[in-house]
């Protein structure tokens, strides 16, 4: 048994299995999904520690972590804290809902050691090669027609209509995919993001679109992701290939979605984000870091599985279960959280240590999302939600911060020029 170093452990017997903290809490409801936070200062104010026991589905039992120091010091140690799933999913449920979503895969984010940097080393090629500029141009180049399709309308849905498409087709350039590709691709993730599939069917169509598609590159080359990975001197298997391909796809699609939507919605339903003839409204890199830090899109990830039980804090953690890092309990932790977000690199939306997003992979999706929110709101600046904030429903899952639907209101409005 190896002894985690804590710092500050709260005040329990020295040797506290996590089953013994308190009532596990379920992950996987709409009333979790509806307000999060509520359960996150609910698990705060009955003095869970650092710790909570969890539930991410039926069955499936795991350990949230939602203290900002304890999260930090476990995703920088990786030897005891591996993100290799294998000794562990083969515990749960067969036709586990959350199993397409965290089994094991030959890709940075499931492996550890070697693995763990050969797959790296060949994202980072890969996203290192995209260009910036030409893809913010390309993403003002998708923007325009989106928005024609329904600025003279006066109403939208903006993730239907606008963050969703946006965030395929771009990815799908990136990567250098046709759209079919892309909307296969998209179809298996928002199930993954869900936890309401199962993990045949997904990965069925994952294998067979990401497969032709690799075909497709090795015969015809460009200048996209999937063409430096195949170069790469890795020399990556189709399978492993597929798999890098669905973990960028992973990474691109939804959680951008929802960055893009939830960051329209805390800028028009604010005060201080709008504008007037007396005032500038707060700019959109703050609204941005803001989301990204109280709210992020991605709430409950950065796994990894102690493969022999582990004290962390005061409390003895099994041996082979899931402790999951709540990205969004951490950040809004009272200990680092001060309400100020200038500059808030500090938060763990990104993750941290060897898992954390490659530092091309942070720039280009803010510019994604900042480019799109700017581009939406300067076309449609009196933009506002078609009904109350309290009426949105927020998609159940629990990893993700994702709504439902989000239809908007606005004078209409004509189309951008091309």
């Amino acid at each position: 048994m190896q002894n985690f170093p804590a710092a500050a452990a709260p005040a329990r017997a020295a040797s506290t299995p996590i089953e013994q903290v308190g009532p596990r809490i379920l992950l996987h409801t709409p009333e979790f999904a509806n307000d999060p936070h509520a359960a996150y200062q609910d698990m705060r104010n009955k003095k869970y520690g650092s710790l909570v026991p969890v539930e991410l589905a039926p069955d499936v039992p795991a350990t949230l972590v939602i203290k900002y120091y304890t999260a930090v010091r476990i995703l920088t140690d990786p030897e005891h804290f591996p993100a290799d799933p294998r000794a562990w999913q083969d515990t749960i449920p067969a036709d586990s809902p959350v199993k397409p979503m965290l089994e094991w895969r030959p890709n940075a984010l499931r492996s550890a050691g070697l693995a763990h940097a050969l797959y790296r080393g060949a994202n980072t090629a890969g996203l290192d090669g995209v260009d910036p500029h030409r893809l913010r141009d390309q993403v003002i180049a998708t923007t325009t027609p989106l928005i024609n399709k329904f600025c003279r309308a006066g109403t939208a849905d903006v993730i239907v209509d606008y963050a969703r498409p946006l965030a395929f087709s771009v990815m799908n350039t990136m990567l250098g995919c046709t759209d079919d590709v892309g909307a296969d691709v998209a179809w298996a993730l928002a199930r993954m993001f869900d936890s309401t599939t199962d993990t045949d069917k997904v990965n069925q169509v994952l294998v067979q679109s990401l497969g032709g598609h690799i075909a497709d590159k090795r015969a015809n080359p460009g200048d996209d992701i999937t063409t430096r990975l195949l170069a790469h001197d890795s020399g990556l298997s189709d399978e492993e290939l597929i798999n890098q391909l669905v973990t960028l796809y992973a990474a691109g699609i939804e959680p951008m979605v929802n960055l893009i939507a939830n960051t329209v919605l805390l800028m028009v339903t604010e005060d201080r984000f709008l504008t007037s003839r007396e005032s500038y409204g707060t700019p959109i890199a703050d609204a941005l870091i803001e989301i990204l830090v109280k709210d992020p899109p991605i709430t409950n990830l950065c796994l990894s599985y102690p493969p022999q039980p582990i004290k962390v804090d005061g409390i003895w953690l099994p041996a082979n279960q899931p402790v999951v890092i709540s990205m969004a309990a951490c950040n809004n932790d009272p200990t680092v959280n001060t309400g100020q977000f200038f500059e808030a690199e500090w938060h763990l939306s990104w993750g941290a240590g060897p898992h954390a997003c490659h530092r091309s992979a942070r720039v280009l999706a803010r510019m994604i999302a900042h480019t799109a929110i700017e581009r939406l709101l300067d076309a449609l600046p009196d933009l506002v939600p078609a009904r109350p904030k309290e009426q949105l429903v927020w998609r159940p899952g629990p990893f993700h911060r994702a709504l439902d639907a989000f239809p908007v209101v606005f004078n209409p409005a004509p189309p951008l020029h091309i």
